[in-house]
């Protein structure tokens, strides 16, 4: 008999299953795929290169609690992410700032000059409901047209006037010349791997793995007093209210024949080509290799549910489901998929330290 029968082994479950294990639960987690981690594992390739299989994962919070909690199981190298965007002919930062309004206009503007010229040319919307009223809002019709509107619509088959103000609220603008894609405090990569954090993280005696398997095909066969469900919510409920929509990505991978590919980790392509972006790894890793290994990515409709579309049709859906999952007993919803919501890494990781302490708090009450 487990105590918890935890689906999915990816950032969710595996925080959940350690703490409950901890405490003395028994845990089984089971996932699918043939490997823990979930998107976020990451491998030696056929070269020796270390690859993202899911795509680029890079750390960054605000929050000491999560960092503190997953520097139990890995030591960090220091990573500050920075972006390009191939925009006019040339390669220019993104989020936009100083240096990119100054490259792109061919002017030496200052900041307060940069705050001004962007003001100019913002456009106001209210009250502020999509993506597009966000960005030309801020920066204007002109900027939005080379930076915004062609990667949102690749990125998510729509354009962004459909899609909630939520999703280039996500990148910000800046007058300085600050080039760091995120500015959170703890910005770093495990110096080992993804995989091998997961591995420290799940290697307790109260935790059993099952990789390989469809929880449909074991959950009534093997005893357990509760579930924890991170995988889609609607297909744990059949899909009773149709299918939420996800947007996949098709990850081509390619290894060169030489030391180094682009001058930064990840460069966007939001007006040209059919993929988003290219990351190359090293960047990322820090490894040192003759060779180097990067990725395009293809957004599709198709494939592994990454991208919760944020629309209000999608969210009235998942209230239906919601509604249902909080009257199943003794099952409990978490993970971007579970609560079909567009988290971070470190979000993932602070939603299940939140619901390990609510779950905590029931077994007390239950013991009393």
């Amino acid at each position: 008999m487990y105590d918890f029968l935890i689906i999915g082994c990816g950032f969710a479950g595996s925080v959940l299953a350690e703490r409950l294990a901890d405490q003395g639960k028994k845990i089984l987690i089971v996932d699918k795929r043939d490997h823990i981690g979930g998107n976020a594992y990451d491998y030696y390739n056929e070269e020796g290169i270390m690859i993202h299989k899911y795509g680029p994962h890079i750390f960054h919070t605000n929050s000491e609690e999560v960092f503190k909690y997953l520097s139990r199981f890995t030591e960090w190298r220091p990573y500050e992410h920075r972006v390009l965007a191939s925009v006019d002919g040339q390669l220019v930062p993104i989020p936009i700032n100083l240096t990119t309004i100054n490259k792109l206009y061919g002017s030496n503007l200052s900041s307060s000059e940069v705050k001004e010229f962007l003001a100019s040319k913002a456009e106001a919307r209210k009250p502020v409901l999509t993506s597009e009223d966000v960005v030309i809002n801020a920066v204007g019709k002109e900027l939005y047209e080379k930076f915004f509107r062609g990667y949102t619509k690749k990125q998510w088959d729509l354009d962004p006037s459909d899609l909630d103000a939520s999703v280039t609220a996500r990148v910000p603008t800046r007058t300085n010349s600050d080039d760091r894609y995120f500015t959170d405090i703890f910005q770093a990569m495990p110096k080992n791997s993804y995989t091998e954090m997961f591995r420290k993280m799940l290697s307790h005696p109260n935790i059993h793995i099952m990789l390989n398997t469809n929880y449909k095909d074991i959950v009534d066969m093997i005893p357990h007093k509760k579930l924890i469900f991170t995988g889609p919510i609607d297909s744990y409920f059949d899909f009773r209210f149709g299918k939420l929509p996800y947007r996949s990505i098709d990850f081509r991978f390619e290894t060169l024949d030489q030391h180094k590919y682009q001058t930064s980790g990840t460069i966007n392509y939001p007006t040209s080509n059919l993929y988003t972006r290219i990351t190359e790894f090293k960047h990322l890793t820090g490894q040192q290799h003759l060779k180097t290994a990067i990725v395009y990515e293809y957004p599709t409709g198709e494939g592994d549910p990454y991208y919760p579309i944020p629309r209000k049709e999608n969210q009235e859906v998942y209230n239906q489901y919601k509604k249902l999952a909080d009257e199943t007993p003794d099952v409990y919803f978490t993970g971007r998929l579970g609560t079909y919501k567009y988290y971070n890494m470190d979000q993932v990781v602070a939603q299940s330290l939140a619901l390990f302490r609510k779950i905590s708090k029931e077994n007390e009450n239950d013991n009393q």
